[in-house]
């Protein structure tokens, strides 16, 4: 259907040739790895369970970014410190779902015209689009709501011990059809983060809208964490949030440190590591801004458990792509990165209480959860 910016095959696989369809796309964030495994299950499924292809077309979009896949390297991570070894996330500006939103059309990737392209052509009455945290919970993000679902989705997590993340602060402030299941907020209401640069309303999940379609992100994590399934009220969120924002500035300075130190030593280097770790760094201003100058979104225990992760994702995951740049350039720099990379992916694990939630089982959830959503939307689409 395509290919990558560096020349790699973007291929889609299809099962049946009803009108109505269905597309699920994997990949689109090289650092979540289990939608590819969860797309060949749900493949299979399809394959086995004739009453899913009943008016049902099913296409499946392989990997949506197989250059960011090349460059992360954990496929068994132990801890999250082997996890960060080889983390690799893109800027804002070439990951293929997100580009949408933060350049104009004529600057656009060849994988996101590809992926358009096929909602142009397939014109699905739902997308879904798998994602993966590193460690917290499961839950769902909708760009209009999808009656019925959120029962199946919460059954299939409690039956895997799965924590629902009630609070997620990738959908602050957003209505809820029910415990993490999230639905995006009319176009007129501002973001929970106004610094930050992308727009979930300008992506590719809302293109399958001029069909009349949907998109659903479907969330499960590598590691659980009960910390962020808590819907107790937080005694003082908007003190404990402010601590967090103080903690962020901190952090990010470290790393800023380091990569102030060694800027001559990169002078000639452009590449997709250096450009993903400055982009994050460079979030860092006014996101704190945003955590302590804006009212909290949410309340809860669990919405201050996932801004306390997201807090810490930030710098950490800046400082283990400029660790992997540093390798063999400036090693003293290298080592004192690699230090905080296991300071902080150690401090993340004990502080969350993280467990390890079996490949089975994250794929399991999401094909479930899958399938929930073409069915429900299905009546909703007749």
């Amino acid at each position: 259907m395509g290919a990558s910016r560096a020349g790699r095959p973007l291929h889609l696989l299809s099962v049946g040739r009803a009108r109505r369809a269905v597309l699920v796309v994997a990949g689109a964030h090289a650092n979540e790895p289990t939608g590819s495994c969860t797309l060949l299950a749900l493949a299979r499924r399809v394959l086995e369970q004739r009453e899913l292809r009943d008016g049902i077309s099913w296409h499946f979009l392989l990997c949506a970014d197989p250059d960011g896949a090349s460059l992360h390297v954990t496929p068994a991570p132990r801890s999250l410190f082997d996890y960060h070894l080889g983390f690799f996330r893109p800027a804002g500006p070439e990951q293929p779902e997100w580009a949408p939103s933060v350049l104009p059309p004529d600057r656009l990737p060849p994988e996101t015209r590809a992926l358009t392209g096929v909602i142009d052509e397939l014109r699905p009455y739902l997308q879904v689009t798998l994602h993966g945290t590193d460690l917290g919970g499961s839950w769902v993000q909708l760009t209009r709501d999808v009656p019925g679902l959120a029962e199946p989705f919460a059954k299939s997590a409690a039956e895997l011990h799965i924590p629902v993340e009630t609070g997620a602060s990738d959908a602050a402030g957003w209505p809820a059809s029910g415990p993490g299941v999230h639905v995006m907020p009319a176009p007129g209401i501002g973001p929970a983060y106004p610094s930050l640069p992308d727009d979930a309303r300008h992506s590719t999940w809302y293109h399958a809208h001029r069909y009349d379609g949907l998109t659903a992100v479907v969330e499960v994590p590598m590691w659980a964490s009960d910390l962020v399934d808590d819907p107790a009220p937080h005694p003082a969120p908007a003190a404990a949030i402010g601590l967090l924002a103080r903690r962020l500035q901190r952090d990010a300075l470290e790393v800023s440190r380091v990569l102030d130190g060694v800027l001559p030593r990169l002078a000639d280097l452009d590449g997709p590591l250096l450009r993903a770790a400055r982009w994050g760094l460079d979030l860092v201003p006014g996101l704190a801004s945003d955590l302590l100058h804006t009212p909290p979104a949410d309340r809860t225990r669990a919405y201050v458990g996932s801004v306390d992760a997201f807090a810490r994702r930030v710098p950490l995951r800046a400082a283990a792509m400029l660790l992997r740049v540093l390798r063999g350039i400036d090693e003293a720099a290298a080592q004192q990165l690699e230090e905080l990379v296991s300071t902080w992916s150690d401090a993340f694990a004990e502080r969350f209480r993280a467990r390890w939630v079996p490949l089975e089982h994250q794929v399991e959830h999401q094909s479930r959860t899958v399938v929930a959503a073409a069915l429900h939307a299905r009546e909703r689409a007749s």
